[in-house]
Formats: C-alpha cells, sequence, structure tokens
C-alpha cells in the first residue's frame, strides 16, 4: 500500500465547513464529501431514512476495495448549532494565526477530511466510511440506518475507526477505547388545581415530586469499575408553570438524564425510577429514552495498533481512556472493535470553534499510517 497525499485536508476542511449543516445535515455538505471521494475509486451511496420529528436524515455509506481486512472509519457532517458572537461567520472558514476557525472545525470535519486525504491510491483490503448527518441530534435514523444497510450489502468491517476529537492537551494524547450509556428521563407528576386557602380540595404535586426527587438524588449508582467513572444521576430541569401565588398547581414535572458505566444497564435503572415514582405518586408517568448502553473494547490488538501509529507519528503514547459524552461508537461497536481518535476537543461547540492547520497534517499522517498497518493483513 502507497501512502499518496491525493487531497488537502485543509481545503477540503473548509469546503465542508463552508455547508451550513446543522443538525440534521443533508445536501451540501455531503455533496462536498461525495465529490471528494468519487474520483479515491470509491462506490458512494447516499440516502435519506426517517420521518419527523427525528428525521429525515442524509447519511452516506462509501466503500472502495473488496475482500481481505475491511477497516471502516465513522463519523459525521452535522454540527450543533452555532450560536451568535462569532468573530467570523460560523460557515465562513477563516485562518488566523494558524488556526482554521468555522463550526464543525474539529467535531468533526477536520477529522474527515484528515482521513479522506489520507486515503492511498492503492490498497490491499477493503475500507469504508460510514458518515451519517445526526450524530449531534437524535441519532434515530442515523449510524442506525447506515449499520442497516450495510447488513443488507453483506459488508461487516473488522475493525473500526470513529474521528471524533479525542485528544485533549496535544494532538494524540488521548484515544477512546469505550463510552459510558446514556438514558433521559421525563418525569410528570399530576395534580389538582385549587385555592391555596383550600387544600382539602386540592391535590398538590410538588411535594410528590420533590419526595421523588430527593430520593433519586441520594441514589449512589456505583464508585465506578475498572475502566469507568462513577455513574451518575443529574436533575436537568424541573417545571410547574405556575404563575399565581394563591393557586396549588395541577401538575409538575423534572427531567433526569444519567450517565453510567458497565456495571448498570439502561433498561434496569428506568426500572429503579419507575418504582421511586410509583412509590410517591402512584398516578405519575415516567417516560424514558435510552440513547445507549456503555461499551468498552478492551485493551488489544486495535488499541495497540492506534497507539504505534500515533506513537509512530508524533512520539508520544496515548492514554486509553472511556471519559466524555457518547458517541456513535455505541452502536458500531456491536459490529467490530471500536476505537475512536481525533483533533483537540478544547474548542467543541463553543464559539469560533478552531482547529490547529498543522494539526490536520499531522493527523492525516497518523490516520494514513493507522490505514497502512491495519491493512497489512490483508496482503
Amino acid at each position: 500500500m502507497t501512502e499518496t497525499l491525493v487531497i488537502d485536508p485543509v481545503d477540503l476542511t473548509k469546503q465542508l465547513i463552508a455547508c451550513d449543516s446543522v443538525t440534521p445535515a443533508r445536501g451540501s455538505v455531503f455533496d462536498v464529501l461525495e465529490a471528494a471521494l468519487i474520483p479515491l475509486g470509491f462506490e458512494v451511496e447516499r440516502f435519506v431514512s426517517g420521518e419527523a420529528p427525528d428525521g429525515p436524515v442524509e447519511n452516506l455509506l462509501a466503500v472502495r476495495g473488496s475482500g481481505g481486512r475491511h477497516f471502516a472509519f465513522a463519523g459525521h457532517l452535522d454540527v450543533v448549532p452555532p450560536g451568535s458572537g462569532w468573530t467570523s461567520g460560523a460557515f465562513e472558514p477563516e485562518i488566523r494565526g494558524g488556526l482554521l476557525h468555522g463550526r464543525g472545525a474539529v467535531d468533526m470535519k477536520g477529522a474527515i477530511a484528515a482521513f479522506v486525504a489520507a486515503i492511498p491510491t492503492e490498497i490491499d483490503g477493503t475500507i469504508s466510511l460510514v458518515i451519517t448527518g445526526d450524530e449531534e441530534g437524535p441519532a434515530t435514523y442515523g449510524t442506525v440506518a447506515i449499520i442497516e444497510r450495510m447488513a443488507a450489502r453483506g459488508l461487516t468491517p473488522d475493525l473500526c475507526l470513529v474521528g471524533e476529537p479525542t485528544s485533549v492537551n496535544r494532538l494524540g494524547d488521548m484515544i477512546k477505547i469505550g463510552r459510558r450509556g446514556s438514558v433521559n428521563m421525563w418525569i410528570e407528576v399530576p395534580g389538582k388545581q385549587g385555592h391555596v386557602a383550600y387544600p382539602h380540595l386540592a391535590d398538590n404535586p410538588i411535594p410528590k415530586l420533590v419526595a421523588i426527587l430527593a430520593e433519586i438524588g441520594a441514589i449512589e449508582l456505583d464508585r465506578g469499575s475498572e475502566w469507568f467513572q462513577p455513574s451518575n444521576i443529574e436533575v436537568t430541569d424541573v417545571t410547574v408553570g405556575n404563575p399565581a401565588t394563591n393557586v396549588i398547581p395541577a401538575h409538575a414535572s423534572a427531567r433526569l438524564s444519567i450517565r453510567f458505566n458497565d456495571l448498570q444497564r439502561g433498561e434496569d435503572l428506568v426500572a429503579r425510577i419507575e418504582r421511586i415514582v410509583a412509590t410517591h405518586a402512584p398516578e405519575g408517568k415516567l417516560i424514558a429514552r435510552i440513547s445507549g448502553e456503555a461499551f468498552l473494547t478492551l485493551p488489544g490488538d486495535f488499541s495497540t495498533l492506534i497507539g504505534d501509529a500515533i506513537e509512530a507519528r508524533s512520539g508520544i503514547r496515548p492514554e486509553l481512556s472511556t471519559t466524555g459524552g457518547t458517541s456513535d461508537a455505541r452502536f458500531l461497536s456491536k459490529l467490530c472493535p471500536v476505537v475512536e481518535f481525533g483533533l483537540l476537543n478544547a474548542t467543541m461547540h463553543k464559539l469560533d470553534e478552531a482547529v490547529a492547520v498543522d494539526d490536520l497534517m499531522a493527523l492525516t499522517g497518523i490516520y494514513a499510517e493507522i490505514l497502512q498497518r491495519a491493512l497489512e493483513e490483508s496482503k
């Protein structure tokens, strides 16, 4: 396999940033990526999945080669809303002081551009790109839909690299070998509206909700596991919406977010909270949405391969970590070993998000090294 820089990763990152692709992304940003992949010999399939409220979502599956080891690169072209106050336009890429600014520069249009630029003119084995337009959103019709499409075509990767921004202080100082699971819950407690001077004629839902949240707040799910930090429950919203001072409200609600490690399961957590709600408010209701279970790619051949490639190109050995939020690796981990590695994450989701131009070039070299090592067994 020969290494040839056919595409300029900085220029491709600029082109991708210039496309307004707030989640769910569709259209022009996929046009740019497809235009870069076709000359490299990829068969590109684009399709739209799902309906409102979580769709429609555009996805892209690109495949080159056949037989041998199958190496997949996964990522997303959608971005979070830019917000206001940027020094330059969020979708107007601009280089200032060696930094390329724009929404998606590190999360994760830059990594996608670097991987495309790292693909050699000749390969042994199979390379695929699994690219969604809805990682930053509900992710209902994104990577899950691509996995279904891959299964229908008989495509099963042997290894998968997700290009999320995992580096902390220096490119290559950290890779992710797992992620905690995530579940969001909505608690609804009904009451009976009435005058505060006549409480016996009303039913105040607030004390019930407070009791529910107090019991939940006292829970210690665990103290962490070998590779994961402790699971945590956070109350993210409490709403009554009562504008009157002399009225007992008719309802009260709260929202929870639980990030959990490999000692917990989403369904078990939902059942536990359901029991607490039923104890204090038998008429209450709990709605839960499990975003994904915790997963772990145990340290082994794949993480060693990634670490060796990073060390060969940068001189540093990455830390293996499971910290941070969820990613689409939670879906891909069901197919094959998955490791996440990408740019510095310091500016992701922030105003004036930026990537160092030197890091884009360096990441391209590391990705090329990873590809070479990963596909050597296909010879």
